[in-house]
């Protein structure tokens, strides 16, 4: 199952993005004295006391919108309340309740969702006294908190997650598939190809597809559960908020998958968006394919192709380890092609190569890069080992990590993968200090 959402509401600058920071213990949400900044919703994976959740920051809330992009945010927060397990309704202490206040409580009361009330920017035990305003909410568990200075920040976060359903990561016999990409490439046409049924609605219209959902594909007897996403879109082309709920779910099935295949509309090229998607593939450290659908609009197929890979070689240069295919959903062509590839990543993503093999080939590995005196001293490297499957994750040791930069890093990953059949996954090096022996 997905993991639960946690959802921050209120008006705007009551200290929404300064909570959610504080939950997920960055420094994601833009935070800035001015009342809406966070128009779009950010979200992020956090743990608190053991327990997993994903936490989803929202605009302001406006009960009259002065204009077209605050009334999206008021929609966008909306929404995510309807995709949330626990509601925060966020009040602020110093300025009291408002008409805005009290119609959202409304709404959430409406909505039969789990909600806590906190009142935020509340710093000391001498300033609780602000909370008195706050009871015609018509509830007597307030949380008086400073998501600032963490004040009160403990007694609301054991409540929350005392509401939260449980959660176990998913565990299936057979690899989950997300399909990806941005609204009208083709994703839910070839999911029905692959199916052999119409198990999703196809239209021409972007966007029809604004659910995750999940059907199970056999091939030569062999079964993958197959997540259809909702499009993700840019943002500067979102007409309404419910694209920015779809893309939310979009992130969370993602989350999910063992692997991701990115549909391309290869009559368009590459665009922005499509750049977008395979980051957050790989930030997630999922395996990924890159389909390179509608092939049946291509004019002169050898020559589009070598374009295409040139162009994929550019501006995917993050992720050139991920295969390409061409096929055309709508013909039905190449589709099968997809799972011997799916396979092979699959496998891929599983290897374990034992500490002595990895460091037959560690001299070039760390090699073939200068690092300059650190401190006054020589940067040395001392071993490499495997840490971690799906994806392939490796600490290499060193005497001064500090001085190891990104270049290097990415050095060390093309040599690996120049050992090793890395196809179609992510891999991760981290650089370790070596542990000295205490006399």
């Amino acid at each position: 199952m997905a993991k639960p959402i946690v959802v921050i509401v209120g008006r705007s600058n009551v200290g929404k993005s300064t909570l959610f920071n504080r939950i997920t213990g960055s420094h994601t949400a833009i935070v800035e004295d001015i009342p809406g900044v966070t128009r779009d919703r950010n979200y992020l994976d956090a743990e608190y006391e053991g327990k997993y959740f994903v936490v989803v920051d929202t605009g302001g809330f406006y009960s009259e919108p002065v204009d077209d992009i605050f009334s999206q945010v008021k929609e966008q927060a909306l929404f995510a309340i309807g995709e949330g397990d626990v509601i925060i309704h966020l009040l602020d202490g110093k300025n009291g309740l408002t008409a805005s206040d009290m119609e959202l409580v409304r709404l959430l009361r409406a909505s039969e969702k789990k909600v806590l009330w906190a009142v935020n920017k509340i710093d000391a035990f001498t300033r609780e006294d602000r909370l008195y305003d706050f009871y015609q909410i018509g509830t007597d568990n307030l949380f008086p908190v400073s998501a600032a200075t963490g004040y009160g920040y403990d007694d609301l976060m054991d409540k929350v997650v005392s509401l939260l359903p449980s959660y176990t990561d998913e565990k299936t016999d057979y690899p989950k598939i997300a399909i990806v990409g941005r609204p009208n490439v083709g994703k839910s046409t070839l999911i029905n190809i692959l199916l052999s049924k119409n198990r999703m609605i196809v239209s021409p219209v972007p966007g029809t597809t604004r659910d995750s959902i999940d059907s199970i594909c056999t091939y030569y007897g062999k079964k993958y559960l197959m997540i259809d996403t909702a499009g993700i879109r840019a943002k500067d082309r979102l007409g309404y908020s419910i694209d920015r709920f779809a893309m939310v779910r979009a992130v969370r099935s993602i989350e999910r998958c063992d692997l991701a295949i990115i549909v391309i509309d290869a009559s368009k090229g590459i665009v922005d968006q499509d750049q977008k998607i395979a980051g957050i593939v790989r930030d997630y450290g999922k395996g990924a394919i890159f389909l390179l659908n509608k092939w049946d609009l291509i004019d002169i197929p050898e020559e589009r192709y070598k374009t295409i890979v040139r162009e994929l070689n550019r501006k995917m240069w993050f992720m050139q380890y991920a295969p390409a295919l061409t096929v055309s959903a709508i013909e039905k062509k190449r589709i099968t092609k997809v799972f011997p590839v799916i396979d092979e990543i699959i496998k891929t993503r599983k290897i374990r190569i034992p500490t002595a093999e990895l460091n037959k080939s560690f001299n070039d590995v760390v090699s073939g890069f200068s690092i300059p005196i650190y401190k006054g001293r020589s940067v040395k490297f001392y071993y490499i080992t495997q840490v971690k499957t799906e994806p392939p994750s490796f600490a290499v040791f060193a005497n001064y990590p500090a001085a190891i930069k990104d270049a290097h890093i990415r050095h060390m990953e093309k040599v690996l993968r120049n050992r090793f059949p890395f196809i179609g996954t992510p891999i991760r090096i981290y650089i370790k200090a070596r542990e000295r022996n205490k006399k």
